[in-house]
């Protein structure tokens, strides 16, 4: 069973629920690092489960930045 939800909308809905989790963190770095790990996790072969395992992955990379002082948050790397 897959489902109809696309990988924008995937990546939008972890976004929102991961910014209340870590309201200190901009949501640039919010929104870089849940488009990280969906790309690791997009070409597993089961997709069901792909808006929860990005979200618990990013959640778990946000936790160590939050343990950082907030003046040392960098904003995402831009790719030309």
């Amino acid at each position: 069973m897959t489902t109809d939800i696309d990988d924008e909308e995937t990546i939008r809905q972890v976004v929102e629920r991961l910014e209340k989790k870590f309201p200190d963190i901009p949501r640039a770095q919010i929104e870089n690092v849940a488009r990280a790990e969906f790309t690791g996790l997009a070409d597993r072969p089961v997709r069901d489960f792909l808006t929860i395992l990005t979200e618990r992955a990013a959640k778990k990379r946000l936790k160590k930045i939050g343990d950082r002082d907030p003046a040392t948050y960098a904003p995402p790397e831009q790719s030309d």
